[in-house]
Formats: C-alpha cells, structure tokens, sequence
C-alpha cells in the first residue's frame, strides 16, 4: 500500500537517536535535501526511557514526524550478559516514543526494526512473512523480542486507531559512524580496521574464524536513509518491509575486497577451528523494489568510503 506525499522541506521531523550510525544517516539525508526543522536531542538532553520527558517533548516541539532510529545495541557478548536492558532499556524507548507520538497526533511515524527479528531458521531470502514463523537466533533474542514488541505496537495503534506508524527491516548495515571496536564491532567495521591495521604494521597476513564459507548481505546506511525517506513519502500499510540490498556475498569474498582496498599485499589465513555462525542470511526485498525503491551504492564502493570515514575519524573513535 503506497501514495505519494513528498514532505514539507518545513516539515518538523524528530530523529530519534540522531547519533547512532542510522539516525546520523537520516539526518545527514534530511539537511541535505532542505529539511531545515529537524529535531534532534542527546541522551543527555532528552533520556527516551523517561515517559514523562518524552511525553513533554512532544507537547512542547511537536514534531510532525518520528523516525525511531533509538535503540540500546551490541554484539554477541552484550546481548548474552545484559538481556535484562536490551529487552527492558529497548521497550521502554519504543513504547514511550511510539505512545507519545499517537498522542501528540504525529503525521507518520516510521520504526525501524532489524533482521534479527526472524527466525533462525527463516527460508532465505528471508520474507517478510516469516515474522514469529520459527524460534529466533538465542544470541540476540531479547533484542530481537524488544524489536517485534515495537513492531507489534504499531500494528496495534494502526489496527486500533487507524494511527500511520510504519516499520521497516533492515539487513546488516555499515558505513559513517559504525563501531570499529575490535571486541564488539560486527564483521565489516571489524575487517576494514584489521586489514588497513595489518598493512600499517607490515603484517604478511591475517587470521579470520572460521572458514569464510557464510553468506551475508550489507547495506550501506545512506541508502537505508535513502529508504527511509522513501517510506516515509509513499508507504502507508502497518505491514512491515524489508530494507536490503537483495545480494549476498561470502565472508571469504568480503574480506578479499576489504584486503584490496586496504591495499593489504599478504595473505588471508582462516582458523577453522572457530565457528562460522549461520550459512546464509539474506533479506528478500522484492516488496519495497516493487513499491520503487533500489539501493544505489555497491559494495566495493562502499566498502571504500566506510575506510575513508574510519581513517580520518579514528584518532577521535579511540
């Protein structure tokens, strides 16, 4: 279900967690095509946990639309040791900024959720219709819970009250403002540090688990605010819609790129004695291509621009 309504370059747009790598994208996005009225607020400056303080946020600035980028995120490790806040911490910011958001009359709300929501053992490429097919990934499931949660909610509010909240799926993201940090980065912002590292020491190679055999996908997070602003003009249903790039590659191909263009002159080795994860993890983003909307930046390409943005940030992200 789609209708055309570009927005108002006036338009009061409220970005939460316009400090995370996909809120920053969105802003970035949104001043670039003239959106002069974007509210953004720090944790410090508005905590999204607060009901009283977001609900008094939305009286004051009234924001005509919400982009829910906010969101308590992490790896393996920290979903494992910590379920309690990425389960609690996580539903306390959706509730407070979906509930605020229907209570203030917001125009639309977008939510974005995250492909860990599927099942681990959803078909691939994974459909949207294999949302609660299956049981979820164990690693980040109280993520994943907290996300369906959000989702669910504004189905609900669509369902209850004809409220225009809108969820979208992304698939792995990279890109300006990812977490480059060894012990908790994912695999691309991970690669693109240890290879460009690996060169600068005059290392003759690199050691990466497993076999190199796992399929993933990444998108880079412009186009994900390039999606976002396109759902936001044209998508109307309750229905979710997956955000991806509709290609996979293996983690041995990835980090062939990732060597070249570190420039990395040695050799890839692979300790096969640690694990590979899932095989294969593919978003299908047959809905959204038909509604009009293709990704635009490749991987190469993007891979490149992702170093470009660690080398010249790194002294500061240390």
């Amino acid at each position: 279900m789609s209708s055309s309504s570009p927005l108002s370059k006036d338009a009061r747009i409220f970005v939460a967690g316009h400090r995370g790598m996909v809120g920053s994208a969105c802003a970035r996005l949104l001043r670039a095509r003239g959106y002069h009225n974007l509210l953004l607020r720090t944790r410090h400056e508005l905590d999204l946990r607060d009901t009283a303080a977001v609900r008094h946020f939305y009286e004051e600035y009234k924001p005509e639309y919400v982009i829910v980028a906010a969101a308590k995120v992490g790896g393996i490790i920290a979903n494992r040791d910590h379920p309690v806040e990425f389960l609690l911490h996580n539903m306390q910011i959706q509730n407070n900024l979906i509930s605020s958001a229907f209570e203030a009359g917001v125009k639309k709300l977008l939510f974005l959720g995250s492909s860990c929501i599927y099942p681990k053992f959803a078909p691939q490429p994974i459909p949207e219709s294999a949302l609660l097919t299956g049981a979820l990934e164990p690693t980040n499931e109280a993520y994943a819970i907290a996300k369906i949660a959000g989702i669910k909610l504004c189905q609900a509010y669509a369902a209850q009250y004809g409220a225009p909240f809108i969820s979208a799926m992304p698939t792995n993201l990279y890109g300006p403002e990812d977490n480059f940090d060894l012990t908790s980065s994912h695999v691309l912002p991970a690669l693109i540090r240890r290879f460009h590292e690996a060169k600068e020491r005059g290392d003759d190679s690199v050691t990466l688990w497993g076999t190199g055999s796992p399929r993933r996908e990444f998108l880079h997070v412009d186009d994900l605010a390039e999606a976002c602003l396109f759902l936001l003009e044209t998508y109307t249903s309750p229905e979710i819609v997956n955000v991806g790039c509709g290609e996979d590659v293996t983690i041995a191909e990835l980090a062939g790129i990732v060597k070249e263009t570190a420039g990395f002159a040695g050799e890839i080795r692979w300790d096969t004695t640690k694990p590979d994860g899932t095989p294969r993890k593919l978003m299908d983003i047959s809905k959204i291509r038909a509604l009009g909307w293709s990704p635009r930046i490749g991987l190469k390409e993007g891979v490149a621009s992702a170093a470009r943005w660690w080398l010249d940030h790194r002294e500061t992200l240390e």
